[in-house]
């Protein structure tokens, strides 16, 4: 059975829209994260070159305001638009969510550090959380064992972008505590 538990009377006092944040609070989403796979060379190098003509092309007309200079910076604009759109077209996008932190926990939990990772200082294992936290994170709908072989078989910085980003979505914070 569920109590709502009614806030502080001074607090509302204080806020007269308190039930208006505590809806905003509870309706808040948490956070996610993309990893960006594109194994297209050529599509990367050409974003490469046309993003450092582009810097190339503003420190040349820089504070120019001549109709040359314009059309020069909107065509390096463009050619970046254009490339990165090809690099988007190449590109495999993997979206991960932050869990609820019991969730956490709990995977956790399932994942304690070998003795020697322990001695290491360690709290968990990341070789068998890896897979089981790519999985439970990933709004694509990716499985444990098909997070297992990635992280098995991909190159090592591979490996290891794909399980921080999973990782690191877990610590991501949206809060700006502001000047105290």
């Amino acid at each position: 059975m569920t109590t709502t538990v009614q806030p502080p009377a001074d607090a509302v006092a204080k806020d007269a829209h308190w039930q208006s944040t505590l809806d905003r609070l509870r309706a808040r989403q948490r956070p996610t994260a993309t990893l960006r796979i594109c194994d297209d060379q050529d599509a990367k190098a050409h974003l490469t070159e046309a993003q450092a003509e582009q810097r190339r092309l503003q420190r040349f007309h820089d504070g120019e305001t001549t109709a040359a200079a314009k059309k020069a910076l909107r065509d390096a604009e463009s050619a970046v638009a254009k490339a990165q759109q090809k690099v988007d077209e190449a590109s495999i996008v993997l979206t991960f969510r932050a869990l609820e932190r019991t969730a956490l926990d709990a995977l956790k939990r399932l994942h304690p550090p070998t003795e020697e990772q322990a001695e290491d200082g360690f709290e968990i294992n990341a070789y068998t959380l890896g897979p089981a936290l790519v999985a439970a994170s990933s709004v694509d709908g990716m499985t444990e064992d098909q997070a297992r072989e990635f992280l098995d078989t991909w190159s090592d910085a591979e490996a290891g972008a794909l399980f921080s980003t999973a990782w690191n979505v877990q610590l991501e914070s949206r809060l700006d505590l502001g000047k105290g």
